[in-house]
């Protein structure tokens, strides 16, 4: 008999079992993956943002979702930790805008190669193949029964399945299953950090155009509240918008249903109105006897223009030494707010991470055993923790990981 089984070769999994086996506990990993870590492979767009070197009170400030959960293990084993862990496994590491932490190869492989070495050095065995069920008795776990009807004996499970993003790296909810078969409270599943779909019909028309150096807004229309603002880069798509602020923006839309949330994209957010008004009117000077569709080129990409001079309603062809200060100040106003109707998300398979999972409420947060089955332990994305991007949600992962490595069976 095994002292423990890991279910399942992510970040949190193989934190948890080369911390587990490092103990002197006898630690089976359950993969049912060629090879572990598939999903971190992709994870920064393949370049693997594990953590974010940011204080205490920003971090928790990126947990929308139970951070008050997260606080011991966080203070356990928290960003600097995870630096310093990667480091001594030989990836060397940087720091990025936004705190954001990178191996200096910019290889997720050198963050999946090196869990995976640590894990195999001290001492567990692995096993590929699909867990289908946890074996208990007088509500302890005994054992983990595999989809071969093969049952592998333990005293302890912890099960590190990840949500059901990116299903073809095998996060298909298993651990959910598992869970609610033991009693375990399972908020339903959503996508966070996904793209948006918009019915509007006018970015579909945009579709491979990218924006850069953007302000992004996200405002809740039932309230007018700004539920997320910042600087950066967005895609338009043939279904909506995506890219790295649209997916941060996701995060924050809670609850999010047709009609509910609306996009506002300021073109020039290091022009005031004032300024912006100026600039028009040199342009315009520029190209006075231009047609006002040829009069953009200098502010707007080329893509943007048609698109844009329809919305602002005004002719195409109209000379620019025609238009108005009416019509300057609409222009001006449509550059600085321009508006993106939000009908929904992505599908959870194209989110980044998931949203939901195993009630924080019924296991500890020092050592991430379940309060309701005696052995049984979670780690990672199956629970109901998620935070924003930027490295936030691979550092709970390996907290939480850690914390059930050196909690399990103690």
């Amino acid at each position: 008999m095994a002292d423990a089984a890991v279910i399942g070769a992510g970040a949190a999994g193989m934190t948890a079992a080369a911390e587990a086996a490092k103990r002197g506990l006898e630690v089976v990993v359950i993969e049912r993956n060629e090879r572990p870590g598939r999903k971190l492979m992709i994870t920064g767009k393949g370049r693997c943002n594990l953590t974010n070197a940011c204080g205490r009170d920003e971090f928790f400030a990126s947990v929308p979702q139970n951070g008050k959960f997260l606080m011991s293990a966080l203070s356990a084993f928290g960003p600097k930790d995870t630096m310093e862990y990667f480091e001594k496994l030989g990836v060397p590491l940087k720091i990025e805008r936004g705190k954001r932490v990178f191996p200096v190869s910019d290889k997720a492989v050198d963050i999946v190669d090196a869990l995976a070495a640590e894990v195999k050095r001290s001492g567990c065995h692995m096993t590929r193949g699909r867990a289908v069920s946890i074996e208990t008795s007088d509500g302890a776990v005994t054992g983990v029964r595999m989809e071969n009807g093969r049952i592998i004996p333990v005293r302890a499970a912890i099960i590190c399945t990840g949500g059901m993003s990116y299903p073809l790296t095998g996060s298909t909810g298993d651990g959910y299953e598992l869970a609610r078969a033991l009693g375990h409270t399972v908020t339903p599943p959503v996508p966070s950090l996904v793209p948006l779909e918009s019915a509007d019909g006018w970015p579909t028309e945009l579709q491979g155009l990218t924006l850069k150096n953007v302000t992004l807004k996200a405002i809740d229309k039932s309230n007018g509240k700004i539920v997320f603002e910042e600087l950066g880069e967005m895609l338009f798509t043939h279904f909506g918008v995506s890219g790295p602020l649209v997916l941060s923006a996701s995060a924050h839309m809670r609850g999010i249903a047709p009609g509910r949330f609306k996009l506002a994209v300021d073109l020039k957010p290091g022009l005031s109105d004032e300024q912006l008004d100026l600039r028009l009117q040199r342009d315009f000077l520029k190209f006075a006897n231009h047609d006002f569709i040829n009069s953009l080129s200098a502010l707007l990409p080329a893509k943007l223009i048609p698109v844009f001079v329809r919305m602002a309603g005004i002719d195409p062809h109209e000379k620019t030494n025609q238009l108005t200060r009416a019509q300057r100040h609409d222009i001006v106003k449509l550059m600085k707010d321009l508006e993106i109707n939000i009908s929904g998300t992505r599908p959870i398979e194209e989110a980044i991470i998931t949203s939901g999972g195993v009630s924080t409420r019924e296991v500890n947060p020092k050592t991430m055993e379940s309060k309701l089955v005696r052995g049984l332990y979670f780690a990672g994305e199956v629970l109901d923790v998620d935070a924003y991007t930027g490295g936030f949600n691979l550092q709970i992962a390996f907290s939480t990981g850690m914390a059930a490595g050196r909690g399990v069976l103690c």
